[in-house]
């Protein structure tokens, strides 16, 4: 009937969406840290199957599973009190023996859910069952991890409470090698026999550093709202860093973040930094480093045990300022070199899979250098401009423009800088009244033509066209028509035009028109959006 073929149009349309994506993650490494809350709830089974369909996509997986509500949990059922002190538990021997039983039994749940493999329901009519029979996702789990005692801090003595010293990256990567998917607890092993307890986000950060993964994947139980109840799909480090620095005063996790990315404190708080269209920041300075053997340096070679990014503790429990915690951790590892950090949902049925396989996910993603030198043009940029654009517009691809046009035009202009030049530029026009924005002068230079640029400039235009309201984009071209369609944009008539563009259109030269409906509005970020629900 009709509704069966809305539904296979979806499938087919869902499939066509996501190709770039899984052919773009195929090869790629994983580290996911499941907050234990999730772990505990009754959505587990389904993160654990689509794992397992990722897995099978050629994804290749590291697991760090939260233990604290089990751990807690064991510890009511027996009489005990949990204690914790600033981010960290208090782990005494009672505690310990409630973390290894909590670790133990969290793995053999996530060693029995993912055993069976994909289910083989409706395979017969393809007769590949006897092939199938052998396809199981492989489990790798032991003692990847090495720790030392935090011992006694400003007083506190946290017993079997361990700091991250070592990642045995060669046994997690001849696993992954193997076609496994890893599973690291939080129990580390010290370098004398003891068991201890270590804090699940420093495991997981350390890890995504240590093994150098593409991605780390924070699946916790609830979303980065803005003021407006709308969640934030995107942040760039800088952004990130800036919101997490104006919170330093209200957040013990907040300020712990900036003492250790900034030895100048929260005094420091950005407060001239313009969120995203402003390519500069001060965060060139700092770079988290995990030390194999050592443990973490703090950024100017000291290595210390107060790593910034282990949180845990009453302030997030209470979740008193929502996901900072979380959004700190992801801040920290993405300055040691960790690309995209995503912070996700682990509520809604099938968030990891929209996240990973549409264009805006349905989670926060936070991620380093995505328009790494991208900012508003400048005058002196003028020749660098010029020098993009001339090849172009003597061969006809792009209109020709005096110096004295592309002057006046230049505050609509945004270039790439790099090492000093100018590697690309483009230009939106925006047309409020009709919620539009024209596409114009989009050019890298020969050299670095085939590495994205291109695209980056793209995507930091259409950011740019949301943030001022505009839900449409349009251009006019003559010979690029095919780049522009694999990106989204559809012909349309000259009519779609805006009048007020219209009437100085040349009709001469031929021109295609072509126009992109953008996505619902991205939330902005400002330095107090941050909220739950």
């Amino acid at each position: 009937g009709g509704g069966g073929a809305v539904a296979r149009e979806e499938f087919v349309g869902f499939f066509r969406e996501a190709w770039p994506y899984i052919r773009g993650h195929r090869g790629s490494t994983f580290v996911v840290v499941i907050s234990s809350e999730v772990v505990s709830g009754p959505h587990f089974d389904g993160i654990l199957q689509d794992i397992s369909l990722l897995h099978g996509l050629g994804i290749q997986f590291v697991l760090v599973p939260g233990t604290h509500v089990q751990i807690d949990k064991l510890l009511s059922e027996r009489g005990r009190m949990a204690k914790y002190v600033g981010q960290y538990r208090v782990t005494d021997s009672d505690s310990l023996e409630a973390a290894m039983e909590a670790a133990g039994r969290i793995r053999l749940t996530i060693e029995a859910k993912l055993s069976p493999g994909p289910p083989m329901l409706n395979l017969r009519r393809h007769g590949v069952i006897g092939r199938w029979h052998g396809l199981v996702d492989n489990v790798a789990s032991g003692n990847f991890l090495g720790a030392k005692r935090r011992g006694v801090v400003s007083g506190i003595d946290y017993g079997f409470t361990g700091e991250v010293k070592k990642i045995d990256v060669s046994r997690i990567k001849e696993r992954l090698d193997s076609d496994s998917i890893v599973v690291v607890s939080n129990m580390g092993y010290s370098s004398s026999g003891e068991v201890l307890n270590c804090n699940t986000y420093e495991v997981a950060t350390a890890c995504a550093l240590a093994i150098e993964a593409d991605k780390l994947i924070c699946i916790v139980d609830g979303q980065i709202f803005d003021e407006h109840g709308r969640v934030i799909p995107f942040m760039s480090l800088e952004e990130a860093d800036m919101l997490i620095r104006k919170r330093a005063k209200q957040s013990d996790i907040a300020a712990n973040y900036v003492k250790v990315v900034d030895e100048e404190g929260i005094s420091h708080l950005h407060e001239d930094v313009k969120p995203f269209l402003n390519g500069s920041g001060p965060l060139g300075a700092y770079a988290a480093s995990f030390h194999n053997g050592l443990g973490f340096n703090n950024g100017n070679g000291i290595l210390s045990g107060e790593q910034g990014f282990a949180i845990g503790g009453e302030e997030r429990l209470s979740r008193s300022n929502a996901y900072l915690s979380e959004l700190a951790a992801a801040a920290f590892v993405c300055h040691g070199g960790v690309q995209r950090v995503h912070i996700i949902d682990g509520t809604v049925d099938g968030s990891l899979l929209l996240e990973l396989f549409t264009r805006d996910g349905t989670g926060t993603m936070i991620a380093r250098d995505v328009y790494e030198g991208t900012r508003i043009a400048r005058e002196e940029d003028l020749l660098g401009i010029r020098k993009i654009l001339r090849p172009l517009e003597e061969s006809g691809v792009l209109v020709k423009r005096t110096d004295k046009e592309l002057l006046e035009a230049l505050e609509s202009f945004y270039v790439v800088e790099r090492d000093g030049s100018i590697i690309g530029c483009a230009a939106l026009f925006p047309f409020p009244e009709d919620k539009s924005g024209e596409v114009a002068a989009i050019a890298v230079s020969e050299e670095c033509r085939g590495r994205g640029q291109g695209d980056k400039l793209l995507d930091y235009i259409e950011k740019a066209a949301m943030s001022l309201g505009l839900e449409k984009l349009f251009l006019l071209t003559t010979r690029t028509a095919d780049w522009f369609v694999r990106r989204g944009f559809l012909e349309c008539s000259i009519e779609s035009i805006p009048e007020q563009r219209r009437k100085r259109i040349n009709l001469s030269r031929g021109s295609k028109y072509y126009i992109k409906q953008l996505q619902p509005k991205h939330a902005s970020v400002t330095p107090n959006n941050i909220t739950a629900r």
